[in-house]
């Protein structure tokens, strides 16, 4: 019974494993994105504030 569950342990860290490396990666891509995009702030107060770059991203998408 014991070589079952540690086999279904096995099983659900290596599932486990791959998905949270999918999830890393897929979050680096979006980070670098995020970093390439930025585009001067329009607005003067914000250029006070220190702010150096803006970006308009909607889940899914834009527009």
């Amino acid at each position: 019974m014991e070589t079952y569950l540690l086999d279904w342990a096995n099983l659900l860290l290596r599932w486990l494993h791959v998905i949270v490396a999918i999830a890393w990666i897929g979050s680096s891509f979006y980070f670098v994105f995020l970093d390439s995009s930025l585009t001067p702030p329009e607005d003067e107060q914000l250029k006070k504030d220190g702010v150096s770059g803006e970006l308009l991203a909607v889940h899914g998408g834009g527009f």
